[in-house]
């Protein structure tokens, strides 16, 4: 558990920021807490929605096999996502609580520490990735058609990991630095560069699936740069100093990862689910299965950017409030909180409900049966959306109090706890229809979880 601010104490010549004087110390109505997490909910819509447009010209514009080869592709990527995620979330709610607690010294040192980190480790997992991209690939279950394709795209994207994991820390940094503003630009900038370079290395160049990983790998890289111009030209507030060595680093990340341990969790969850909807549509319908798991799976990100880009863009607050011991302050914002969560849920439930032929039809033309495919299982999925708004948002709150257990028992539990045994119970009884049902059913029950941690665990946080 982080530190409250009688705990947390500053050497002699430290810097210090007032508490009271702090923006988070003033956000709690909905509407507020709305307003200050727009741009982080802009901005991972917005990645989403240019995640969507890489798909869909490659859909369009190479095969719908090639879609597919990127949906085979994708539980690799969740792997590399969610270590940046679990770093960033992980060490963000340390930072942000440092910075509540009047200890800004100390903010800056885990910040650039947490950065030297994951450099380090991306490039070791980007000269890994490029060697053995092929292997991997079929290791992922792409079938004979499907390997070529799948290690293409693979072997560019993994080279690039560095680019991805510094934009995954400097878009939840700036968030903590009190520029969400900022993280919101980066996103629109690297996904207007993406959707521009996508298009013409796809549809007008013709470089087929290794087009779409180009275009995804300067997205990536005009977000990093951006990030760390801004982090090494700031003069006050969070920015590079001299990082923490030794013992104290390795303390730091222990607990980062720990904390942010549910972020890993969801992702690794998402490799693992993600590898065996694939196998089992394989087994059901053959690669068009995989093409219409690959839209329900791009229809959930893209839904679920709004949860996580609002549980972003609160958790700083949750946890500078609770750094600081703020309790009056901290009881609104998770009322406030819960109430943007329940009317975002109910809403995005019914319009993917009404939207599901059109979702489809973006990826396939009508009559086409992975178009039939996708229609329908969105049509079920859409219950999910009802109950996954809350769980992501318990996680995060966990995650910004610092307990990262909690956090990473919502994540287990939402997807590799109940899906997997969802999809080995529910196919062989209800065919495909089992195959959709599955996410809806775990995140129902997670949301029961989710519920009775966030009701008892409120006195103990001082939210109640």
């Amino acid at each position: 558990m982080a530190e409250p601010r009688s705990a947390v104490r500053r050497s002699a010549g430290e810097d210090a920021v007032d508490a009271s004087e702090n923006p988070f110390a003033r956000l709690a109505s909905p509407g507020s807490l709305a307003r200050f997490a727009l741009p982080s909910i802009a901005a991972m819509v917005f990645m989403g929605l240019y995640t969507l447009v890489d798909v869909m010209l490659v859909a369009r514009f190479v095969s719908t096999d090639a879609m597919a080869a990127v949906n085979i592709a994708t539980p690799a990527i969740n792997l590399v996502v969610g270590f940046a995620t679990m770093l960033a979330t992980g060490s963000n709610a340390i930072v942000s609580a440092r910075m509540g607690a009047n200890d800004l010294t100390g903010a800056r040192r885990d910040f650039t520490s947490i950065t030297l980190f994951a450099l380090s480790a991306s490039l070791a997992v980007a000269l890994l990735g490029t060697a053995f991209a092929e292997p991997l690939a079929r290791f992922l279950g792409a079938t004979e058609q499907l390997a070529p394709l799948c290690a293409a795209y693979l072997g560019i994207i993994l080279a690039f990991t560095p680019a991805s994991m510094l934009q995954t820390l400097f878009q939840n940094y700036v968030i903590a630095a009190g520029r969400p503003a900022m993280g919101c630009g980066m996103a629109v900038g690297c996904g207007m560069a993406n959707i521009a370079f996508d298009y013409l290395f796809i549809a007008v160049l013709d470089w087929g699936i290794a087009g779409a990983a180009w275009g995804t790998v300067i997205g990536y890289t005009i977000a990093g740069a951006t990030g760390a111009s801004f982090f090494l030209s700031r003069k006050d507030g969070l920015h590079f100093s001299r990082p923490r060595l030794g013992c104290a680093c390795i303390v730091l990340l222990g607990k980062s990862c720990a904390n942010g341990v549910s972020e890993m969790v969801g992702q690794a969850a998402a490799a693992v689910t993600t590898l065996m909807f694939n196998t089992v549509m394989v087994q059901l319908i053959g690669e068009n299965g995989v093409a219409a798991v690959t839209v329900i799976i791009y229809a959930q990100f893209m839904v679920s950017t709004i949860f996580i880009g609002f549980s972003m863009g609160c958790a700083p607050v949750i946890a500078f409030n609770f750094g600081a011991c703020n309790r009056t302050t901290l009881r609104r914002v998770f009322r406030s909180c819960l109430l943007c969560i329940g009317a975002a849920s109910v809403a995005a439930s019914l319009l993917s409900l009404a939207g599901a032929p059109a979702v489809a039809c973006l990826f396939a033309p009508e009559g086409h049966e992975v178009n039939q495919l996708a229609s329908d299982g969105l049509r079920l999925f859409s219950a999910s959306f009802l109950f996954a708004g809350t769980n992501l948002f318990a996680s995060a709150a966990f995650t910004a109090l610092s307990n990262g257990a909690l956090s990473a028992l919502i994540s287990f539990l939402r997807t590799f706890g109940l899906v997997p045994a969802a999809l080995l119970v529910l196919p062989g009884m209800l065919g495909v229809t089992g195959v959709w049902v599955a996410v809806p059913i775990a995140e129902a029950i997670t949301f029961v979880v989710s519920a009775g941690l966030l009701w008892g665990m409120r006195k103990r946080y001082g939210y109640s």
